[in-house]
């Protein structure tokens, strides 16, 4: 496929790109850029085999995500390697919220099915959520991608914090960013100069290419921003649309094996 030649994204990631511009390619290439531009230092770290996983305190208020990456599938699915990752998390939960740290404990238990598999196994990512407000987890039953949601306010239920946890990991593109004011300025004005010359280069007048710009950016929140994302289980809704008054995002983490880790 020449879009993943060209950007060097997965073949799923491409697929789902070229969905969402009804298949005009330079555009695709336009939003897996953005997304890559977002989170470049983690998409480089993604794991292509290894196994997502979660640890979660008693309260619901805290939780940690670990991505652990191995070279085989077959190690993948050992059950000493997703023993280990499981108490990699449970360390993690241990720590403060934010990346996770790897002290010398962590090491030594991944140092040990490291040798007795013969891979290259390593801490991927880790990040510990849980800032004062109530926290939901979810992580395919193959563990290969998952997703820790934070809200706050009144009105959080279990049911919301796993509609939204299965929206983080399963929408098309992965968001960039909660709200559309937590964009960076730099990328908006990226994407209304790429559609400005667009414009003007298929001969639209300064208005008219004003106007084309503004409908593009609409579309790139719709497309990247949680809130403005069409809700994965009844997409006549946003994100937005499902927070009960009152209840907000605090913060998302998403991973997934052998793909993005946002």
């Amino acid at each position: 496929m020449a879009l993943r030649h060209a950007t060097g994204w997965g073949l799923l990631e491409c697929k789902r790109a070229l969905r969402e511009t009804d298949g005009d390619t330079e555009e695709a290439k336009e939003i897996l850029g953005v997304v890559r531009l977002m989170h470049d230092d983690r998409i480089n770290r993604s794991p292509a085999e290894g196994r997502i996983c979660s640890a979660r305190d008693g309260e619901g208020s805290k939780v940690a995500i670990v991505g652990v990456s191995t070279q085989t599938s077959f190690a993948a699915n050992n059950a000493q390697f997703a023993d280990m990752v499981a108490k990699v998390a449970a360390d993690a939960l241990l720590q403060d919220a934010g990346e996770v740290e790897e002290p010398d404990a962590m090491q030594a238990a991944i140092d040990e099915v490291r040798l007795a598999m013969k891979e290259d196994i390593c801490l991927v990512r880790g990040t510990v959520v849980g800032s004062g407000g109530r926290v939901g987890i979810y992580v395919r039953f193959n563990g290969k991608a998952g997703a820790v949601v934070e809200l706050a306010g009144d009105g959080v239920t279990d049911e919301l914090l796993a509609d939204l946890c299965m929206h983080v990991t399963g929408v098309t593109l992965p968001p960039i960013a909660i709200s559309v004011e937590d964009v960076p300025v730099d990328v908006i004005e990226r994407e209304g100069r790429i559609a400005k010359a667009q414009a003007i280069a298929q001969g639209k007048a300064e208005e008219v290419a004003e106007k084309m710009v503004a409908g593009k950016i609409r579309r790139f929140y719709e497309r990247n921003v949680l809130l403005e994302q069409a809700f994965v289980k009844d997409d006549r809704r946003t994100v937005q649309d499902v927070l009960p008054s009152g209840v907000t995002i605090k913060s998302f983490v998403r991973m997934q094996v052998g793909g993005s880790v946002e």
